[in-house]
């Protein structure tokens, strides 16, 4: 099952970078600017909107859960990326920079999700898509607090920690929609 997943992991990953590149090519890396907090306010956006379609049952613009998935991975990624070098006034940056930068984080992104399926024994493949979402909400919402304290935590990991799991929530629930056949065991597949 851990081939599988690294398989289908890749394949969500390559999607998610597409959109990253072509949204680079038409806006730049005007992201740059962004300070962390805003960031983390962008994937609440993404995450809070996903909560709401999974509640109504419906959405009345074109994006579906699924871009709103990737744009979580890539706003968490991008918010990793700001963590390291910080928002800048000027934010024009190398595109070639920007995705080996993208491209490092969500290894090592991949790297902490493969540990903890190792742990936990895949244990994710049985949880619902809503779950997912709800796990990425309370994330941010962690995030915002130590954002609050200035970065500062007592026993709990980090600002970068959270992006991390951020990730790897957005990347299985965008497995299970794009591999329904692979998650029989629960109803919520296809949203």
């Amino acid at each position: 099952m851990a081939e599988k997943t690294d398989q289908q992991y890749e394949h969500i990953i390559s999607l998610c970078r597409d959109v990253f590149k072509k949204k680079m090519a038409d806006y730049g890396t005007a992201w740059r600017i962004l300070r962390p907090s805003s960031m983390t306010d962008q994937i609440f956006i993404k995450a809070q909107r996903i909560r709401s379609i999974e509640t109504k049952g419906e959405a009345r613009i074109q994006e579906d859960i699924r871009s709103e998935f990737i744009g979580i991975v890539n706003y968490a990624t991008m918010g990793l990326i700001q963590l390291e070098l910080g928002a800048s006034d000027n934010p024009a940056m190398d595109p070639q920079e920007a995705v080996d930068l993208y491209n490092r984080y969500i290894f090592q992104a991949k790297r902490l999700m493969t540990d903890k399926n190792h742990d936990y024994d895949e244990a994710w493949r049985k949880m619902r898509i809503s779950s997912f979402t709800d796990l990425i909400l309370m994330k941010i919402h962690r995030t915002k607090q130590i954002e609050n304290n200035q970065g500062k935590t007592l026993v709990s990991e980090g600002i970068d920690a959270n992006y991390m799991d951020i990730i790897n929530y957005a990347v299985f629930g965008l497995i299970k929609i794009e591999f329904p056949q692979d998650h029989t065991d629960d109803t919520e597949t296809k949203q």
